[in-house]
């Protein structure tokens, strides 16, 4: 079985499945196609690989860099336009995300009033989808599949935000009919990202919502679409904590005994405002409160991996009975200091996160607030709405920090039943789909194993699509054009890199003159001599 993942970290969600897959004698090779990133992802491959004979890791080739530009700009420009639907609302902090990635040209043409009607969109989005399709395939990576010879590719996540040569990965192995699965990496990804282009003979998502998420957002057919669970969930279930309740506080630098609010930080939209911002406007609401449980109440902060550098120069040990504790849990040590954080809280507040859903299987309510600087995240966020409506609803979620207030008080007292029916309904739905006692870890394997071959649903290359190929290469190598093909980064460094180089032909040409000016001044003398 060939695991082609973007890169180590994304093994954080897998690693059960291989572990499974490894004990039931598969051979497996761990692919990524980039290097490592701050999550940390390597450790948990390099333990898997330690453990198991069978399993096997390195790199999985990316598209050679001279089609990748292409290929990429195309398919984010299909990826922008899905953020134009209705669904989205323009005031969505996906819609700026996506921009920043997308071609300038095609940027300008969607802001045409004709682009208001889904019609046209439609147009586009075929018309983009039949140049991807015509992009020749790219000999490195039919190579690698060549000689690996697998009986089984799995991507994930495929659908990033991202110039990634995974769909080429996808469209390679379904040429060659070799069986082919997408495994759901997390529960905002069929809404928040990419779109899946390919249609792989097996989806697996995690429950109903991202069964209807694949097959209307993605037009998978429904007959490819596995429900699972969430494989990187199980970990916490029937888990008992590593230490004491006072072994914990004294590790996590907590001052005292008493039930804390731990508050999990997210990965959030590029449009909303620092994290620390919101957090210590959270924690000033609580310290003035005139509830006194709050007013002393000890907090814990998790900080999000990649999002680290923003408490930077933050003084947030100002609020007072306030630690910070945490890191990503690519271990068993860090994992249990995750389980434990969240096992004594007496309550796990945050903005959005997949933490949210971790603390919910621990058993520990979930809560947020509506606030004006976060509307990107939340009333605007389609994947947001999951945690507010799918199944009943997970968040207790308040329309301002003062009704959060009184409902934190309620839940540091001891949580009303009703809000942990409520999470405890959400979570057999949303996490554990096949039943409480049915790891989705198991369904996974259960679903890889049996995979064969459906054969591809995918039109092939047309000559309107290789004509459009030909056309953008012409206007990427032409010096007027090419602005057109680059996204608003790319244009500004463009913008740079041409004014530098203006401003350094001015300079040789100020000197150019200077010398002939020089030169001239000299004959005249020499002239005036004779």
């Amino acid at each position: 079985m060939l695991f082609a993942a973007l890169h180590n970290g994304d093994y954080r969600n897998l690693d059960s499945v291989v572990d499974a897959l490894a004990r039931r004698g598969h051979d497996l090779y761990l692919g990524a196609e980039r290097p490592d990133t701050g999550f940390g992802g390597q450790p948990i491959v390099a333990s898997l690989t330690a453990t198991h004979p069978n399993v096997t890791c390195g790199p999985v080739p990316p598209r050679e860099p001279e089609s990748l530009f292409l290929a990429s700009k195309v398919r984010l420009g299909g990826d922008y336009l899905r953020y134009l639907h209705p669904r989205y609302p323009r005031t969505s902090g996906l819609l700026p995300m996506a921009r920043e990635r997308t071609p300038a040209g095609i940027v300008r043409v969607c802001g045409l009033r004709a682009c208001d009607n889904e019609p046209v969109r439609r147009v586009m989005r075929g018309a983009l989808d039949a140049i991807d399709r015509a992009v020749p395939p790219s000999p490195a990576i039919e190579a690698f599949l060549d000689e690996r010879r697998p009986d089984l590719v799995v991507v994930t996540p495929l659908i990033g935000l991202a110039a990634t040569s995974q769909p080429d990965l996808l469209r390679a192995a379904l040429a060659r009919r070799i069986p082919t699965a997408v495994v759901v990496w997390s529960w905002d990804n069929l809404s928040s990202k990419a779109i899946i282009r390919d249609v792989p003979d097996a989806l697996l998502v995690w429950n109903e919502t991202q069964r209807w998420e694949a097959t209307v957002l993605h037009a998978v057919p429904a007959g490819r679409v596995v429900v699972t669970g969430a494989q990187n969930l199980d970990r916490w279930f029937n888990r008992a904590p590593s230490r004491t309740r006072a072994e914990f506080v004294r590790d996590a630098g907590l001052s005292d005994e008493r039930p804390y609010v731990m508050w999990v930080c997210s990965a959030l939209l590029p449009s909303s405002p620092p994290e620390p911002k919101v957090v210590l406007r959270w924690v000033e609401a609580l310290r003035q409160s005139p509830d006194p449980a709050l007013r002393n109440v000890p907090i814990l902060i998790r900080p999000h991996p990649a999002r680290t550098h923003e408490w930077d120069g933050v003084d947030w040990r100002r609020a007072g009975n306030i630690t910070m504790f945490g890191t990503v849990p690519v271990d068993e040590p860090s994992r249990s200091d995750f389980f434990d954080s969240m096992y004594y809280a007496g309550a796990v507040v945050g903005i959005t996160t997949t933490a949210f859903l971790d603390a919910a299987v621990v058993g520990r309510p979930v809560m947020a607030f509506h606030d004006p600087d976060l509307g990107f995240e939340h009333e605007d966020s389609l994947h947001f709405q999951y945690l507010l409506k799918a199944d009943g609803g997970l968040l207790t979620m308040a329309g301002s920090l003062e009704e959060h207030a009184r409902q934190l008080a309620a839940m540091l007292a001891g949580p009303p039943p009703g809000v942990m029916e409520r999470q405890a309904h959400f979570v057999r739905k949303f996490v554990r789909p096949r039943g409480m006692d049915v790891p989705a870890t198991a369904a996974v394997v259960e679903a890889l194993e049996g995979l064969e071959s459906a054969g591809s649903v995918q039109r092939g290359a047309s000559a309107s699509g290789r004509f459009g190929l030909r056309l953008l290469a012409a206007m990427e190598r032409h010096p007027r054009w090419r602005r057109l093909v680059l996204d608003e980064r790319e244009a500004e460094t463009a913008t740079r890199v041409q004014e530098k180089a203006d401003r350094r032909a001015e300079a040789l040409a100020r000197k150019a003159r200077q010398r002939e000016e020089k030169a001239r001044r000299r004959e005249e003398k020499l002239a005036k001599r004779r």
